[in-house]
């Protein structure tokens, strides 16, 4: 059977984040991508100048379209930026029965909000218990819970703690923006506490690095490995992609990560 992964995003017309990030993905670890988009953006390396949501109806339809069709494995969610835009998608994942990766995007890498204030509750409320697993970088991690940016290892469970009790089956809280030598991202699913480190590197291209790491995850999901080992493969993934990624030169501003990487140099 063909893996079948589905992401719930925004489109980024700069291909190097949202809709287009998660396709290259996909398809780069052998999983067939489908997509509900939630938003389009006016947006490059150097920002967002523009973003329009897409209608709630509009929205189901996607889903309706699909889900009634195709066999999905796995789903991922990005970028929904309004609370009608949650309403519609928790909705949709009750009915056809989905527990997605949830990449909680409140914040775009150059620094542009892509979640609306009044939304962040509704995430918290009716995504995060349907989540299998919720992937928060430090920043998003401390606004759903209320907490203090993490600095170190004990601040990050705390934060996965708290979304878990929130209702989520899974955290894994990214390290990324830390300032530590290495990259430490820390998985917890209420039994195991599972550190991954990756050494930090240092490069202009990291645009998409939380959808792409959510999407590898969703995935390797999607080809029935488990959550853990999912999770463990989209580090190695991601990392990889960064360090080819280095070399690339798209834009003038915050290039993408290297999703092809395996098969043509940058």
């Amino acid at each position: 059977m063909t893996a079948i992964a589905l992401t719930i995003a925004g489109s980024d017309s700069g291909g190097g984040a949202g809709i287009q990030a998660d396709i290259k993905t996909f398809s780069a670890l052998g999983v067939y991508g489908a997509s509900v988009i939630t938003a389009i953006t006016a947006q490059n390396t150097k920002g967002v100048t523009a973003v329009e949501d897409i209608s709630t109806p509009m929205i189901a339809a996607q889903m309706e379209a699909v889900f009634s069709d195709l066999k999905v494995d796995a789903v991922k969610i990005g970028m929904v930026s309004r609370t009608e835009t949650i309403a519609a998608i928790a909705d949709g994942l009750r009915r056809f029965g989905q527990k997605p990766v949830l990449d909680p995007v409140m914040v775009a890498t150059s620094g542009d909000r892509l979640l609306r204030e009044e939304a962040v509750e509704a995430l918290i409320c009716e995504l995060v218990p349907l989540a299998r697993i919720v992937t928060p970088n430090l920043p998003e991690a401390a606004l759903l819970t209320g907490l203090p940016i993490a600095t170190d290892r004990a601040a990050m469970l705390r934060q996965a703690e708290a979304i878990l009790r929130a209702g989520a089956g899974a955290v894994l809280v990214k390290g990324g923006h830390g300032r530590t030598v290495d990259s430490t991202d820390l998985f917890f699913d209420g039994d195991d506490v599972l550190e991954l480190s990756a050494a930090r590197l240092e490069t202009e291209n990291d645009h998409g690095t939380g959808c792409t790491l959510a999407a590898a995850i969703t995935a390797h999901l999607a080809q029935r490995y488990a959550l853990k080992e999912a999770v463990e493969r989209a580090k190695h993934y991601l990392h990889a992609a960064l360090s080819v990624g280095r070399n690339l030169q798209v834009g003038q501003g915050r290039g993408p990560v290297h999703h092809f990487h395996r098969w043509w140099p940058a």
